[in-house]
């Protein structure tokens, strides 16, 4: 049994609720292939929630194949078409990563324009109130499958080094070295978000599911922001590994990041 391309959302927002947490616990392996969820009672007891509001989400989610239901022993978990092929990048090591992914992946470009940029945006990249950013979103698909929804926000005199067509076709990276950009570095945050309808739509979740969101700022040599990107990874296909290592002496001794520790 596998997985549709839709998920079936149960009815009312409590069993939607339950259908995403037991989802994510499964996707996460807290309940592998072969395990038998809790019961009903013990379910509804768990989440606060009635027995017919689990019993809902339980029959959403052996539609979607991610349970199979057992005549008096319960629900057994399945393994899901498209969970062992997850793509893992290492924290320490990201932008290289990501760009090899460019490599490896392939892309769907959504919609390409040029606007003013929302005010965060153009606070980000340093930009006067009548500037304009090429603004384009992408979704990435790795065996044909979605696993990332991408929107950057180019400023305008760069962007126009480059067309849709390109930005169809090759990765942001090299079209911004091809515009003469010198990449030095860039900031980011890590943090999470849920799936609005569109989002829901081009990534093959339901509206509501938890996705893993990465904002990143990239500048160039002379400190310039030259690309604004906000990322959106679906947990079930794509992680963040990080290595540390315990460094220090006696009370002073604490966990660090080892830099560097895999290459993608």
């Amino acid at each position: 049994m596998t997985i549709h391309a839709q998920a079936t959302l149960p009815e009312g927002g409590k069993a939607r609720r339950v259908y995403l947490l037991l989802r994510d616990d499964i996707s996460s392996g807290r309940y592998a292939e072969g395990d038998f969820l809790p019961g009903e009672n013990r379910l509804a007891e768990t989440l606060n929630v009635s027995r017919i509001t689990v019993r809902r989400a339980l029959e959403a989610l052996a539609a979607d194949g991610w349970i199979e239901k057992k005549t008096g022993a319960g629900s057994l978990v399945l393994s899901p078409q498209g969970q062992g092929d997850k793509i893992a990048a290492d924290f320490a090591t990201l932008i290289p990563q990501l760009v090899a992914f460019d490599k490896k992946t392939t892309a769907r470009l959504l919609s390409f324009s040029y606007a003013k940029p929302a005010k965060i945006v153009a606070e980000a990249l340093g930009l006067g109130s009548d500037a304009r950013v090429q603004t384009a979103v992408r979704v990435r698909l790795s065996n044909g499958e979605p696993f990332s929804y991408l929107t950057t926000h180019v400023p305008e005199d760069i962007a126009r080094n480059y067309d849709e067509a390109d930005l169809a076709t090759q990765p942001l990276f090299r079209l911004l070295e091809r515009s003469g950009v010198q990449v030095e570095g860039a900031d980011q945050s890590v943090s999470a978000t849920l799936a609005g309808p569109d989002v829901a739509d081009a990534l093959d979740v339901a509206v509501g599911s938890p996705l893993l969101w990465i904002d990143r700022l990239v500048r160039d040599s002379s400190g310039r922001g030259v690309e604004h990107l906000s990322a959106l990874y679906r947990p079930d296909r794509f992680r963040l590994d990080m290595s540390m290592t315990r460094t220090g002496a006696g009370e002073a001794r604490h966990w660090e990041p080892v830099i560097g520790a895999r290459e993608g």
